[in-house]
């Protein structure tokens, strides 16, 4: 198994230091920060998803624990410091999808991942609009196909035995911390994926009763801050990573908001887009909002809501296309640098350009609706194409920001992470296409500062969750809007948009035998 190197430096002082632990759907990283939040050391494995039927993905909680245990071990053994200066660790993970563990605390089954899209007719079932009108009023959101009331659905149906044994339902980060503290804890915003009152925070009777899913109000774990110290390092735990053993672990929270706080977009109006797995467009806020073009999820500050407009249509389009298509390396890799030069050759206006609709797994308009190119004429080449591919992301990043700008007081600039940010096309297409200044930060791995930043607080290196931003974050480079591509790119979306209303116009395919599709039954979503 690889682990890639992005930083290392050997301490020269004994100030504490803290461990950010981002366990994400492809790759588990770990980044050791010092307070000033500047990286000493990281190191990220590849994760394995396993896709056994269509619409599935998954992966094998134990080789996740695996992952994580070889990323903290080599990231350590880089920094070349003494593993007592880890004063605490922080994790965050993807949230949805389900980690559901059983009452010796084992895995259930594998994991179900936020890109599987498995349970699509259960959350379809829960658009009609008397459906969606309670969800949102006692949720802040309607699920959708890898929410965890579509996929617990699902299992209720489809795997009664897993269903059944299941005692505790987890995230991704709660696995993490279980198997570094062996406590069983959630924080407040991954909680709210489905079933907490958008208004107590807490969980909701009524969201269970709402889904069918009444049977699992004894199997949600306790709701902690996602600063608080919910354990410390086992003695196993410790053997396994080399951290020492009794090293507190706050219970971190849902990389999106581990990122937003990496990346200082904390205060009420802020905007922070993740360009990664996801389209993520959030915005904080002193008040839920609720609409079903976003989810109005708990931050990690109490009376503080994330408005989450997403869809699983983000930087991973361009992955799949440079790994079918090319241009590859020399030693066969994907060579994604020169993909991106050939889009900047690829300019709009070079002969009618194609739309693409990044939807492959799954899009924000149905979960029917597949990826498309459109337009493709005879005179288009790979540049082109890869031009569609990242423009296609982009226009799906205005589609969520224009729905939240519509009810919501968001300020600009909009703060950037996620893999695509470390492009400066990107991220400079993004201001184009958005119409707002986007500023990128010096994270590198903004999920992992900002589960750092969160250990900072729950051990006291600073004051509050401003107080670590304010030291920890800065703006490495900023794109302004440039106002003929920002117009050119008005005309690109106009036609993106028309392509989508022209899919979504077709008539939906039957469904295939073989068990992945609906509700069971009458009311059950």
């Amino acid at each position: 198994m690889d682990t890639r190197e992005r930083s290392g430096s050997e301490s020269v002082n004994a100030e504490p230091v803290l461990l950010g632990i981002d366990a994400g759907q492809t790759i588990t990283k770990a980044v050791l920060f010092d307070p000033g939040g500047r990286e000493l050391a990281a190191a990220e494995v590849p994760t394995r998803v396993e896709s056994p039927r269509p619409r599935w993905q998954e992966r094998d909680m134990d080789a996740l624990w695996r992952e994580c245990v070889q990323a903290v071990r080599t990231c350590l053994g880089r920094a070349r410091l003494d593993p007592a200066r880890v004063a605490a660790v922080g994790v965050c993970g993807h949230n949805d999808g389900a980690y559901l563990v059983d009452e010796a605390l084992r895995p259930v089954r594998r994991a179900i991942l936020a890109t599987d899209s498995r349970a699509y007719r259960y959350a379809e079932s829960a658009r009609c609009p008397e459906r969606a009108a309670r969800a949102l009023a006692v949720t802040g959101q309607v699920p959708f196909a890898a929410s965890p009331a579509a996929v617990l659905a699902w299992l209720r149906d489809h795997e009664p035995e897993s269903f059944a044994r299941t005692r505790w339902t987890l995230f991704c980060k709660d696995w993490v911390r279980l198997r570094l503290t062996g406590a069983v804890a959630t924080d407040p915003s991954e909680a709210s994926a489905s079933f907490t009152d958008v208004h107590t925070q807490e969980w909701s009777v009524q969201a269970l009763e709402l889904f069918g899913l009444a049977a699992l109000s004894d199997r949600l774990p306790p709701i902690l801050d996602g600063a608080a110290p919910a354990g410390t390092v086992t003695d196993d735990a410790a053997e396994a990573t080399g951290l020492p053993p009794g090293t507190p672990v706050v219970t971190g929270a849902h990389d999106v908001d581990a990122a937003a706080i990496g990346v200082g977009a904390v205060a009420p109006g802020s905007l922070s887009l993740v360009l990664g797995t996801f389209s993520i467009n959030q915005v904080v806020t002193d008040a839920p909002c609720a609409d079903p073009r976003w989810q109005a999820r708990s931050f990690v500050r109490p009376k503080q809501w994330l408005h989450m407009s997403t869809s699983p249509s983000g930087a991973t389009n361009l992955e799949w296309a440079v790994r079918r298509f090319g241009p590859w390396r020399p030693d066969g890799a994907p060579d994604y640098a020169s993909a991106l030069a050939g889009a900047e050759r690829g300019r709009p206006g070079h002969g009618d350009p194609p739309v693409y609709l990044p939807f492959l797994y799954g899009s924000p308009h149905s979960d029917t609706l597949g990826a498309a190119l459109a337009g493709l004429r005879g005179w288009h080449d790979r540049d082109d194409v890869m031009r569609a591919v990242i423009e296609g992301v982009a226009f799906n990043h205005r589609f969520h920001v224009d729905a939240l700008r519509e009810r919501l007081d968001v300020r600009g600039p909009a703060r950037l992470c996620g893999g695509g940010a470390r492009s400066e096309l990107w991220s400079g297409l993004l201001a184009d296409t958005l119409g707002v200044a986007v500023e990128v930060t010096d994270a590198a791995e903004a999920g992992a500062r900002g589960a750092a930043v969160l250990a900072g607080v729950g051990c006291g290196v600073y004051a509050d969750i401003y107080d670590g931003v304010r030291r920890a974050v800065r703006v490495a480079r900023r794109h302004e809007v440039d106002a003929a591509a920002s117009a050119e790119l008005d005309d690109g979306y106009a036609r993106y948009r028309a392509v989508v209303e022209a899919l979504l116009a077709l008539p939906a395919s039957a469904p295939r035998p073989g068990g992945t599709g609906g509700p069971a039954g009458g009311d059950r979503t």
